[in-house]
């Protein structure tokens, strides 16, 4: 009998490296070009996530129906492109589409599923509002998420200690909690003398916060995943998953950007 923790176990344990690894580089690809492209293209890019996303809830939910899935999907992405073209008070209400589909679709956790698709498109109309401030913002929302989990991930598995969330998410600490949130000040600390932030500490505030945003959305996910059974969304992704899998802290933290947006727009700010 061979030995599992021996050369051929960690040669399994990477037998999908290179596939993972093309994979994150075309997405580095694709979406580095549409932040840089902005306007439709970047949109249209947007516009594909919400409709993945929703696509692969619906399908973790009613998993025989796989129509009815493309219908929601595309249905709520419409939503996304619809209120993407309104003032700000407007939006809400167009944004009902996408959750309210989910409400009336056989599933046992309805109102789960109609949260998450609102969260996932206010996370779209997020994106769309950032770079239509310039590709920097954009850059400041997805390097706080990614900093705070590589952060997290290391530090996690480095330090342990106690659970963040021990019934939903096992593996989450706070230690990796709180490292990934000095990794969301060490970026926006290097990114500040080019962001016009006024005053010029909010943003060193606000870095933490929407890195918590992108932890606790990324814990909802693995929620949705847990209670439909799966390890993983789809497939789209080779050797990552589904794009709910990829994208999941991005919809918290940029959900949250629309959010405080709206909040300012309602202030007259």
């Amino acid at each position: 009998m061979s030995d599992p923790s021996g050369p051929e176990a960690a040669a399994n344990r990477f037998a999908d490296l290179r596939v993972r690894v093309t994979s994150s580089l075309v997405l580095l690809l694709v979406g580095g070009l549409a932040v840089w492209a902005g306007g439709r293209v970047f949109e249209a890019v947007v516009l594909l996530i919400a409709l993945a996303m929703t696509w692969e809830l619906a399908r973790l939910g009613n998993g025989e129906r796989p129509g009815q899935a493309l219908v929601i999907g595309l249905a709520t992405a419409a939503a996304v492109a619809g209120a993407a073209e309104r003032p700000w008070a407007p939006e809400l209400a167009v944004l009902a589409l996408g959750p309210a589909l989910f409400l009336i679709t056989p599933r046992r956790d309805r109102l789960l599923a109609a949260f998450w698709t609102l969260l996932v498109e206010l996370a779209c109309l997020g994106l769309i509002e950032a770079r239509a401030a310039g590709p920097l913002a954009v850059l400041w929302l997805l390097g706080v998420v990614i900093l705070s989990d590589v952060c997290g991930y290391f530090a996690g598995r480095a330090l342990g200690g106690p659970r963040f969330w021990p019934a939903i998410s096992p593996k989450k600490t706070w230690s990796g909690t709180v490292a990934g949130w000095f990794g969301a000040l060490a970026w926006t600390a290097a990114l500040s003398p080019w962001m016009n932030a006024d005053p010029w500490w909010g943003i060193l505030v606000l870095a933490p916060v929407f890195a918590l945003a992108g932890q606790v959305s990324d814990i909802l996910e693995s929620w949705i995943k847990r209670r439909a059974g799966v390890k993983d969304a789809s497939t789209l992704i080779p050797g990552h998953g589904g794009v709910m899998d990829r994208f999941d802290s991005v919809a918290g933290a940029a959900a949250l950007g629309m959010a405080l947006e709206w909040l300012r727009a309602g202030l007259g700010g």
